[in-house]
């Protein structure tokens, strides 16, 4: 059914869902550090934050006119920054809010602020019974972030309810609206990522009106939930259930809990081609998912465990979190060169045990793996 437009709106945000802190605190001396979930990386050259879209715009293109390297945070759930810091200047996005902009009985747009918290947008959605991002419950860092990683988990990736991203476009010098096909989303990948041409300030999702989750799609959460890949379960069930998985893991953000530390998954899922895991599985039995275009992934977790390194592998500082295999994580004495070094060792022990390249997950700043 078609859309009608409707009155553009502001929501009102309950205090539980417009709290913003970020379990990180500014620091004075302008340390990254305080603003990354990995509580790692040194200082800004400068730093700003912009409550308001405008204001975002207008240091964008105060960076540009003084040609001054720019980088922009703000869950910093997905970003690892080097010691040395960053030496421009850094915005931190502390937009906030969403409203609803389309809506019949069956299925509803609602624009949300690039700064916004995820999970705080995915909870209201689920209370309000908006059907689509329930199965990406407890993803820490902005809602802005997720178009950028195409993010997904539980059978679930925005790129399935993104219907636009607004976007402040540097080289023609204006907001945006981007279409998904515009967006170009792929696996943990978009137009925007390593690409500091746009600047996203605001995503419309295109969500289900239903008491319902989509349907279940991730053999574990469905196993979890005890219904058949296909089924759908109360959106609250569903939510509910993915937080204790994800907490399980230390995929949910506790300030108190080291293992929570992290960038989550640090390493991708590889896709090879069938040719090469036909090679990999005459030597020994892999899980794995076919891909419709032929292609093969493979889990990362898997190849990291049987390639030598289990839960709690240890470097300076670092190490592999005790809960899950592909988060490597602060211990709370680690720098950032010391977490590389640990993911070099892992990623070069995989290549030479399976002959597989890890790709890292997130964006690396002032710093190379």
């Amino acid at each position: 059914m078609k859309l009608r437009s409707a009155e553009l709106r502001v929501i009102a945000v309950p205090d539980a869902y417009a709290d913003h802190s970020t379990d990180t605190y500014p620091s004075p001396d302008l340390s990254l550090a305080a603003y990354t979930t990995l509580r790692l990386g040194g200082p800004a050259g400068t730093l700003t934050t912009a409550v308001h879209s405008d204001e975002a715009v207008a240091a964008v293109r105060a960076a540009s006119e003084s040609d001054r390297p720019l980088l922009v945070l703000a869950g910093g759930s997905n970003v690892v920054i080097g010691d040395e810091g960053f030496p421009g200047d850094v915005l931190v996005l502390r937009t906030s809010g969403f409203e609803v902009v389309e809506e019949d009985e069956d299925r509803v747009v609602v624009r949300v602020a690039s700064g916004e918290r995820w999970d705080s947008f995915v909870a209201y959605a689920v209370g309000r019974g908006w059907s689509g991002v329930e199965c990406l419950s407890g993803i820490p860092g902005s809602a802005g972030a997720t178009p950028i990683q195409n993010v997904g988990a539980y059978g679930q990736e925005v790129a399935h309810t993104i219907v636009a991203v607004h976007a402040y476009d540097r080289e023609a010098g204006e907001v945006r609206a981007m279409t998904p096909p515009e967006c170009a989303f792929g696996y943990r990948a978009s137009v925007f990522k390593h690409n500091d041409r746009f600047l996203v300030l605001s995503v419309d999702f295109r969500l289900e009106v239903s008491p319902d989750s989509a349907p279940i799609r991730y053999a574990e959460l469905a196993r979890q939930l005890g219904v058949e890949a296909g089924d759908r379960v109360p959106l609250g069930q569903a939510r509910d259930t993915v937080l204790k998985l994800r907490a399980g893991k230390g995929m949910v953000l506790d300030p108190e809990d080291r293992d929570t530390w992290s960038v989550g998954s640090f390493f991708t899922n590889p896709v090879v081609s069938a040719g090469s895991f036909a090679e990999l599985a005459a030597r020994e039995e892999i899980p794995h998912w076919p891909a419709p275009d032929g292609t093969v992934k493979i889990p990362a977790a898997w190849l990291i465990e049987h390639a030598g390194f289990p839960k709690g592998f240890a470097g300076a500082g670092v190490s592999i979190s005790t809960k899950h295999t592909l988060a490597l994580t602060n211990r709370g004495a680690g720098t950032t060169t010391a977490l590389l070094d640990l993911a070099r060792v892992i990623r070069d022990g995989v290549r030479e045990r399976f002959g597989v390249e890890l790709h890292p997950e997130p964006v690396l700043v002032n710093c190379e793996l």
